[in-house]
């Protein structure tokens, strides 16, 4: 099992930029697949962007598409989510999760068959 922390929310003004991070303990870190997701207030949990176990490969939801950009290190056993051009409705909390790369990545970069998470970070946006 891997255990994952995200870091790095806070409060921005809307255009602004953050950089979220994920740290993953336990299991070796490019074992698995690793994706974002969101869940804005009284909503459910979204996928917003998944990297395959060796970051040759990126998705994204359309939301985000061209505004935020996913990447992980391998060798520090970290996940990045780079959110520019923030907006209000990009408001919630982030989770950063992790697939078993014995999983296709045609089903993981689609959100589907995520398994461990982390607890969360906040990003708020002010319009």
């Amino acid at each position: 099992q891997v255990q994952l922390v995200e870091s790095g929310g806070g409060l921005v003004e809307a255009g602004g930029s953050l950089r979220l991070s994920c740290a993953a303990s336990g299991r070796t870190f490019s074992s698995y697949h690793m994706a974002w997701f969101r869940q804005a207030p009284g909503k459910e949990r979204v996928f917003v962007a998944a990297i395959s176990w060796s970051g040759s490969s990126t998705n994204y939801a359309d939301s985000v598409k061209g505004r935020f950009g996913i990447s992980r290190d391998n060798t520090k056993n970290t996940l990045n989510l780079q959110l520019n051009s923030l907006k209000p409705e990009d408001t919630a909390v982030y989770y950063c999760a992790a697939a078993l790369r014995s999983k296709t990545w045609l089903t993981t970069k689609q959100g589907v068959g995520y398994d461990s998470w982390g607890q969360g970070t906040q990003v708020t946006v002010s319009s």
